[in-house]
């Protein structure tokens, strides 16, 4: 496994898991050589020193007892003869047990060779003394032999006895020159061993340091980049620690962020197209409207002029009275929709209310990530130079809460906005509800008056024609209007489901003030700069048309007003 896919806890902890094991070993090292090295010294230093004593001991019976030969040898007194001879059976009991000690102490290669040539030494020296002894006492004179041999004798047994002092001084000198190298080997190995924790501590460190501030601060680039409302930025992500997951979820914010944006650009150019048509639709409605409205006032005129000739036209006039009918049906029939579109508004007055508490819970959401935030920065205050990482990471996050809740209160807004401009549609639904309420009855009264002119018809023969004609222009209007009508709410249908989606997206996104409005303002404009017929100033009855399309004109208006904030939505500065 890769160090950086290891979670920031498991690597600080192997970071100083070795660091405390190097410094153990290093620790439990020295004092093992230490201990290793006292003990060696003791026990060699102990068995050194007391074979050089013991050494030095039997040298100085040696010359002792060489100084007593000669006295015994010389001497002619028996009880000063018998007194040396004690003294020396005495001296010889000591150096047999100074041998046996000897004998008995650890020793090296050399020491036997050495002890050998001492018992080699002594024995020619007490062959020797014994002879002279002999001879002695055989009347012998000895004198020189006493003199000459035997105390060449007891000189070489002496230089024997030294020698095995001088290998214990040298085994002495041998054993602190062993423990200065040994000192010196653990001196060499501590310092490698510090030097190795320095360097390990030290990689280990850097490692660390780069494998936690690396990505975190690539992870700040991505965020001011999607800030800044760029969503281009190629986020590539190795390791499975903390930051590696957070830099993921951010690839998957991002991932997320595209989808919608380019959901919505799509609907609001759906939204823009569908706005269009309907504002083509309803600018030529409202021509052949007032061209309709024309040929009303020349029929009018024409029935005027031929007030003499209705019997003429009675057939024409009950034509009239049956389309007056059918206008009727239809009038009714459009306030039936009327009433189904305001019944859509209600339902989406309903649905932008949902969303606007959804959005008080999002509100909700944020402010208790921005709490915790808070908990989690005290947290990391509280934990020191270690907890410095993350209350960066903390800081951050309370910094998006704010942002988010900042976000939330604008869109909750916009949605607060949209639901009294939904309200004030219902509204102008119910007035064109009435208003095509009103036609209905004065489509009913026309029927009346068309009876009465064609119990009159017979004084308007000369105006049969003119009748006719204006009779089958309005015909062909009306059925004109019915065609874009159908049009228009179809348009209306497809700006509506087009509209959901958009208010759908927006619901997990949320934009920026007035994003999402843009769009539509720009057809409605053209609509109401469309060029229009002019109607004639003498024209007494057209004054319906500006009444049915004042609804239309406070519709387009709608738009326009700026959204009141909501007191219920403002936030506290944390």
């Amino acid at each position: 496994m890769r160090y950086a896919h290891l979670k920031i806890g498991t690597r600080l902890t192997l970071a100083f898991s070795v660091l405390l094991l190097i410094t153990a070993a290093l620790a439990g090292m020295g004092v093992w050589r230490l201990e290793a090295l006292k003990s060696a010294n003791q026990a060699i230093a102990t068995v050194e020193m007391q074979r050089s004593l013991l050494s030095q001991r039997w040298a100085s019976y040696i010359e002792i007892n060489w100084v007593r030969t000669s006295a015994l040898m010389r001497s002619s007194d028996p009880a000063y003869l018998a007194a040396l001879r004690k003294d020396m059976a005495g001296a010889t009991d000591s150096v047999n047990q100074i041998l046996k000690q000897l004998d008995a102490m650890p020793h090296d290669a050399e020491t036997p060779a050495l002890m050998a040539e001492v018992a080699r030494q002594r024995k020619l020296y007490s062959d020797l003394r014994s002879d002279l002894q002999r001879r002695q006492a055989q009347g012998d004179d000895i004198t020189s032999a006493l003199d000459n041999d035997l105390r060449q004798r007891a000189d070489n047994y002496l230089q024997a006895v030294r020698r095995v002092t001088d290998d214990a001084a040298q085994n002495l000198a041998k054993v602190q020159t062993a423990a200065g190298e040994s000192a010196t080997a653990s001196q060499v190995a501590l310092t490698a061993g510090a030097a190795l924790a320095l360097v390990l501590g030290l990689l280990l460190a850097t490692l660390t340091t780069r494998s936690i501030t690396r990505p975190v601060q690539r992870a700040a680039e991505v965020a001011e980049a999607i800030r800044n409302g760029n969503l281009t930025s190629q986020i590539d992500v190795t390791g499975s620690d903390e930051t590696a997951q957070m830099l993921r979820g951010l690839a998957q914010m991002q991932e997320n962020l595209r989808s919608i944006v380019a959901h919505v650009r799509q609907g609001s150019e759906a939204v823009a197209t569908a706005s269009a048509q309907i504002a083509s639709g309803n600018s030529d409605l409202s021509g052949r409207t007032e061209e309709q409205a024309s040929a009303l006032e020349q029929t009018a005129a024409s029935m005027e002029q031929l007030g003499s000739t209705v019997r003429q036209n009675a057939d024409n006039a009950r034509q009239a009275n049956q389309l007056a009918l059918n206008a009727s049906s239809v009038a009714v029939q459009g306030g039936d929709v009327v009433a189904q579109v305001v019944g859509t508004m209600k339902g989406i007055n309903d649905s932008s209310r949902q969303i606007a508490d959804i959005i008080g819970v999002i509100d909700g959401i944020a402010f208790q990530t921005n709490i915790l935030a808070l908990n989690a920065a005290v947290e990391a205050a509280r934990a020191g130079e270690q907890g410095r990482g993350f209350a960066v990471v903390a800081s951050e996050v309370r910094s998006l809460a704010q942002r988010s809740a900042e976000a939330a209160k604008q869109i909750k807004a916009l949605i607060t906005a949209s639901v009294e401009r939904v309200e004030q549609g219902t509204q102008q639904a119910d007035l064109a509800g009435e208003t095509m309420t009103e036609v209905v009855g004065a489509i009913r009264r026309v029927t009346d008056i068309m009876g009465e002119i064609s119990a009159a018809s017979s004084e308007q023969s000369t105006g049969v024609a003119q009748v006719g004609e204006a009779i089958t222009q309005m015909d062909q209007a009306t059925q004109q209007n019915a065609a874009l009508v159908e049009e228009s709410a179809a348009a209306a249908d497809s700006l509506q489901r087009q509209a959901q989606d958009l208010v759908a997206a927006v619901a997990v996104f949320r934009l920026a003030p007035g994003q999402g409005l843009r769009d539509t303002a720009p057809p409605a404009a053209v609509a109401r700069t469309t060029a229009r017929p002019a109607v004639s100033a003498a024209a007494p009855r057209p004054q319906a048309a500006p009444r049915a399309a004042a609804p239309a004109a406070a519709a387009a208006r709608l738009p326009a007003h700026a959204p009141k904030p909501s007191a219920s939505n403002d936030w506290e500065s944390f």
